[in-house]
């Protein structure tokens, strides 16, 4: 599929959801059922968080959350979501998730894992990153030296907006810490939230491996030439870039080049940290297990025969990449299983950690 024709569906499905939207039920908070939480279906909604200034855009961010509504299949451009959009939310949530997709993503790519959250008792805000989605890549292409440094700062940004939101904040589940809060993040998103988490980014070296790891790194390395090619000095401190309030983090097939291997070591919020064997966009011993290797607690998960997108949900029609199509899979791996049962997995994880 064209580029424009992937444009069009996708501004077609955003304009559905601004009408279906237009007097939303979501606000009214309903009692949660005595039962289970598996009792509850995952509700969905869109907001925009405000500009942080006169040249920025505000930030679309996807809203799953608990409701007792009932769920119907909704097609989203190349992604489908199972969901009840705008279904009343309950009154009460175990916690907020921050979910952060990849380089060039979207905000709807992981639902398969937000809808099981969701539906465990969660609110999960997956956004769209401004600058860096399918619609706009004005932030890795013009601003190379800003990327690593504004995207933990967008997510945090979205963290502040849903505590300050009255139709939020209330709900979120606190105790003598504060608000329950833990991130989940992809790729790029798994950088993001491994920052959120006290990991420090230092493009020196990002610029030292492209020069010596080129040829075994080769997509990230061509994705990332424009960062390679800035000082370290470009990047600030890794103490501006944590979020104190996120308690756990799941980083799925992260970017790790960047992070010092001083911080990660500093890192004490809990963390799992998904490698996919397969991965040709992030190569393992680059990334993922590099970065698990670093970590005071190592927490891997090796995902046998998985590719790069194996995290994400699967596309109705192609999609190319620098790693070929989104929606292809390697030979033997069940995407589809296997996100049943990472949805599973983190879900407990977050339980466990949030308690």
């Amino acid at each position: 599929m064209k580029p424009q024709q992937l444009h069009r569906r996708y501004t077609l499905a955003a304009l559905w959801v601004s009408l279906c939207f237009a007097a939303p039920s979501w606000a009214q908070p309903v009692a949660a059922p005595q039962s289970q939480a598996s009792a509850y279906e995952a509700g969905w909604t869109q907001l925009q968080t405000p500009a942080v200034g006169p040249d920025a855009p505000a930030t679309t961010v996807a809203l799953y959350y608990p409701t007792q509504a009932s769920a119907r299949t909704l097609a989203m451009g190349p992604f489908t979501l199972q969901v009840a959009p705008g279904g009343p939310a309950v009154a009460q949530l175990k916690g907020l998730i921050l979910l952060s997709h990849g380089i060039g993503g979207s905000e709807l790519a992981h639902s398969v894992l937000a809808q099981a959250l969701a539906r465990s008792g969660y609110l999960v805000a997956a956004l769209r990153h401004p600058g860096d989605n399918w619609q706009d890549r004005s932030l890795i292409e013009q601003n190379p030296e800003r990327y690593f440094d504004e995207r933990p700062r967008q997510a945090s940004r979205v963290i502040d907006a849903l505590l300050a939101d009255p139709a939020w904040k209330d709900r979120i589940a606190r105790d003598a810490q504060g608000p329950r809060i833990a991130a989940l993040g992809h790729s790029a998103g798994g950088y993001t939230v491994l920052a959120l988490a006290g990991g420090q980014p230092d493009l020196s070296r990002v610029r030292q491996h492209c020069q010596t790891q080129a040829a075994a790194d080769p997509i990230f390395c061509g994705v990332a030439r424009g960062a390679a090619s800035q000082s370290a000095a470009a990047v600030a401190a890794a103490a501006v870039l944590r979020d104190e309030r996120v308690r756990a983090v799941v980083a799925m097939a992260p970017t790790g080049v960047p992070f010092t291997p001083e911080s990660l070591a500093a890192v004490r919020v809990p963390t799992r940290v998904y490698v996919a064997e397969q991965d040709r966009f992030l190569v393992p011993r680059f990334h993922a297990e590099w970065v698990a290797s670093k970590l005071p607690e190592p927490n891997l998960r090796r995902v046998a025969h998985a590719g790069h997108y194996a995290f994400m949900d699967t596309p109705s029609f192609a999609i190319p990449s620098p790693d070929g199509d989104l929606a292809a899979n390697p030979p033997g791996f069940d995407r589809a299983a296997f996100l049943q049962q990472a949805a599973g997995e983190i879900t407990r994880f977050f339980d466990q950690q949030l308690r």
